[in-house]
């Protein structure tokens, strides 16, 4: 005979699954000390492109190197990210993460950065609808010149800038940068991983041009036939070609 018993639900609580856009960081290195100076050198001047985005520590290239996950984590909290957990790594990795306050993600699929050619062509490789339905499908357009000190960032979509970034103004992109105007301060496209942003301005002569995070500073000064012309930069081959317009 079958017996059906009256079940209670929690009236404060539920349990249910649940799916978490993460920005993971893949460690190359244990030393914390070098790590710390790239992550100045990359995001020093950009305290405002993680918006505390979650994190996992993906530790597939370091072998069995110890980790000083305190440390660790106080470095990465400084940039606005949250740690939540580990990826790959030892058992005694693992233990040391638990200790430490993240959990163990190995199960976590991590999406290599593709170019935008690449989503339309396979659309397999395209996040979530839950996740792309928030990203604005139009440019951010900025109609004032930038002062030093001042920053933007377009997140998941294409900058147009339509006045003067003057030098030490930055202006950051998940797609493209088009400023239609000189470009004096650091433009930053493609800065989540689109290999096929690019950066367009009328007047080319940037403290820095990155994209997708290859970049070059103006240490290295730029030919006569491209500085203060209408240019073009993109990415070929892990190299920045800069071309005129």
């Amino acid at each position: 005979m079958t017996v059906a018993i009256a079940g209670r639900a929690p009236a404060t609580f539920e349990i249910k699954s649940a799916t978490l856009p993460l920005v993971a960081l893949l460690l190359k290195s244990a030393d914390l000390q070098t790590l710390a100076e790239e992550l100045q050198g990359q995001f020093g001047e950009s305290p405002e492109f993680f918006d505390n985005d979650a994190l996992v520590v993906d530790l597939a290239g370091i072998g069995e190197a110890d980790v000083d996950f305190d440390g660790l984590l106080k470095l990465l909290r400084a940039y606005r990210v949250v740690p939540v957990a580990i990826k790959n790594g030892s058992e005694a990795h693992k233990r040391e993460a638990l200790r430490a306050g993240l959990a163990s993600a190995d199960d976590a699929a991590l999406t290599p950065a593709v170019s935008r050619r690449d989503r339309e062509e396979q659309p397999q490789l395209q996040a979530p609808l839950a996740v792309t339905a928030t990203i604005p499908a139009t440019a951010l357009v900025i109609d004032k010149p930038l002062r030093s000190g001042q920053q933007v960032y377009a997140r998941g979509r294409d900058l147009v800038v339509l006045s003067m970034v003057n030098p030490g103004a930055e202006v950051i992109a998940d797609g493209h940068i088009h400023v239609y105007a000189p470009l004096r301060g650091k433009a930053i496209a493609g800065a989540r991983g689109d290999t096929e942003a690019r950066i367009i301005t009328l007047c080319l002569e940037p403290e820095l041009v990155s994209i997708a995070g290859v970049y070059r500073t103006s240490e290295h000064p730029l030919p006569a036939t491209l500085r203060g012309k209408p240019a073009q930069v993109r990415l070929i081959d892990d190299k920045l070609v800069m071309a005129p317009l």
